[in-house]
């Protein structure tokens, strides 16, 4: 073979390589990732973090119960265009992420921010997630400490996978999550407002078994059972007698989870019974951001309790990358 063809057939192997490699090259550097997410709160934190150089898609609606979503066939195809999809994991999503790991490209990651964030000796398990069901309890996020910890794991996996924007996904994460530890330090303040006596959660949904015991809250009860029914007339009045027992001045309930059930223990207990508690549902806009949710749930919480909403108001809702 000619001396002088061999240099240019190397050269050419080499940008075949290169083609076919995972790096962002010049050509597709203004390309943007594609991230399927699943659950409103997780989709707006990535949304946060990912900023403009991102499209991110949260495939289950605000407001739907994410435990028993199902995904469509539209959602297949969507889960196909994926770059990384991410999900909480700890067996919120599991037809999601069934239906994506048949239908995925084969180098698509999923990254389930709940499995890298607790040691499987720190998960909780409760009366809606028995711990002999195996599936311990997804929501960690309303917790703000480890919804800092999921921010940080979606960062360091987007600059794993788009390192030629490295500097921009560590600025909006540095901005989000000064936003974050500020929230944080606000519903610290709000619980240390509210009675001692009456720092007690009883929601229908056992939604907030991470955020109590941070805050110095307690989880008196939870009204769904496991297999996300409505509960017995035996567990009603179980749930009745407690609340007398413990003397809690409210109780709550979510949109997302129409119950008489709550309705008629609240008529029964005499207590207040706020519908408008929200894990996974966000706030109209302004305040349509994960913070927001976090915030309203708070000044409900310190307005039923003895507290002071106030406490909450001068949090930013806002969104770093609306």
């Amino acid at each position: 073979m000619n001396g002088s063809i061999r240099p240019a057939i190397k050269f050419l192997s080499f940008l075949l390589i290169l083609a076919s490699s995972g790096t962002v090259h010049s050509s597709d550097a203004n390309k943007k990732l594609v991230i399927v997410t699943t659950v409103a709160p997780i989709t707006n934190i990535v949304q946060n973090v990912g900023g403009a150089y991102t499209e991110v898609i949260g495939i289950v609606p605000d407001g739907t119960d994410s435990h028993t979503f199902e995904p469509v066939p539209t959602d297949a195809k969507i889960l196909q265009s994926a770059d990384i999809i991410i999900v909480n994991g700890l067996d919120l999503e599991l037809p999601t992420v069934k239906l994506a790991e048949k239908v995925k490209k084969a180098k698509t990651p999923i990254l389930r921010l709940g499995n890298h964030t607790l040691r499987k000796e720190e998960w909780r398990y409760d009366f809606s997630f028995p711990r002999e069901y195996g599936h311990p309890n997804p929501h960690l996020w309303p917790n703000i400490a480890l919804a800092m910890r999921y921010a940080e794991l979606v960062r360091d996996k987007l600059i794993e996978l788009d390192p030629a924007h490295k500097e921009d996904y560590l600025a909006s994460t540095s901005v989000y999550l000064a936003k974050l530890q500020k929230l944080d330090k606000a519903i610290f303040n709000c619980v240390g407002i509210i009675p001692e006596k009456n720092r007690k959660l009883v929601t229908y949904h056992d939604s907030f078994a991470y955020f109590a015991p941070r805050y110095g809250m307690k989880v008196i009860a939870a009204i769904q059972p496991s297999d996300f029914s409505e509960p017995g007339p035996q567990e009603v009045i179980r749930i009745i007698k407690q609340i007398k027992k413990e003397k809690v001045p409210a109780i709550f309930g979510s949109e997302v989870f129409p119950s008489k059930v709550m309705e008629q223990i609240a008529r029964e207990t005499g207590v207040k019974f706020i519908d408008q508690l929200s894990d996974d549902e966000l706030p109209a806009p302004p305040n349509h951001s994960f913070i927001g949710m976090m915030a309203n749930n708070m000044g409900l919480m310190a307005e039923s309790l003895g507290g002071d909403p106030a406490c909450i108001a001068h949090v930013d809702t806002s969104n770093i990358n609306p």
